[in-house]
């Protein structure tokens, strides 16, 4: 029996508006699992700081995304593994076709991009000039990553209770730590690196694990609360640069969570007392120095 031309073209109609769903639904998918490829110095997910451009899926589940970044000196081996993990994310995605990645406006694009597209990996990407692997970078963010959540934890812990001192820390476990999202970020970050995330493990820990003696504690808090500090200035100023490059990424950033590890100050409830140019913790003449005690 012959089919009419209207009914051909709302079966048409049909496919293109199932198509386009189909698209729109693989979309949202591939930015969920961008949020959890995180910026190495940073540790925050690129979605968060605006650094996608865009996303963009099409009838054959074919993946295309742009990367920016704050300046186009950004180191390179931060965005070669920036854009290498966001296509591993994606390409690992259920349901997702061929994957493109391209870091836009950075001096190795061209080369970058390239790479990514042969899948030719760190040093096949940039020969000579890399190093030995990414392996060793990402030890020493994690590590810091690891450092700056230890502090976030237990520094909420100490406001708490005020008459708690940085040396009651000595015997303080993860199963002591209230559940809150400083918790369990730290137990994520503790996991990353091998560390034990038992309840009875040690919360105040080196970077091997090994618990610090108490009257090292002070010293050792005060110095992952320089890192954190660090780590917090340095994603606010690079949010910043990426609003200056590009005027139009405001909206596609997220500002990170309030610092609970600072008391709360009275003067926060009143909106002409709010400095939101700044992170919490950093005040306008401040410059965190990072040095090993």
């Amino acid at each position: 029996m012959a089919v009419h031309a209207p009914a051909r073209e709302e079966r048409a109609t049909t496919a293109d508006t199932a198509a386009v769903g189909a698209a729109d639904a693989l979309e949202e998918r591939a930015r969920r699992a961008l949020d959890g490829v995180l910026d190495p110095e940073l540790d925050e997910p690129i979605t968060d700081l605006g650094f996608v451009r865009s996303v963009a899926a099409d009838g054959d589940r074919r993946l295309t995304v742009h990367l920016r970044l704050p300046t186009s000196f950004c180191s390179p081996n931060f965005a070669y593994l920036m854009a290498s993990d966001a296509k591993d994310a994606l390409t690992s995605l259920p349901g997702a076709g061929a994957v493109t990645v391209l870091l836009d406006d950075h001096h190795d694009s061209d080369l970058i991009n390239r790479g990514l597209a042969a899948d030719a990996g760190y040093r096949g990407t940039f020969g000579a000039e890399a190093d030995d692997s990414l392996d060793g970078l990402r030890l020493v963010f994690r590590r810091k990553a690891h450092a700056a959540a230890m502090e976030r934890a237990l520094t909420a812990l100490l406001r708490q209770d005020p008459a708690r001192t940085p040396e009651h820390l000595h015997g303080i476990t993860l199963g002591d730590l209230p559940p809150t999202a400083a918790t369990r970020a730290l137990l994520r970050r503790r996991d990353a690196l091998g560390l034990g995330t038992a309840p009875s493990d040690p919360a105040m820990v080196d970077d091997a694990g090994r618990p610090y003696a108490a009257d090292e504690i002070p010293l050792r808090l005060r110095f992952a609360r320089s890192v954190r500090l660090s780590i917090d200035g340095n994603a606010h100023f690079c949010r910043g640069l990426l609003r200056t490059r590009y005027p139009d990424s405001a909206p596609d950033q997220t500002p990170r969570r309030e610092d609970t590890t600072r008391p709360q100050d009275p003067r926060s409830q009143d909106p002409r007392s709010q400095d939101t140019t700044r992170p919490e913790g950093v005040t306008r003449l401040s410059r965190t120095e990072e040095h090993t005690p």
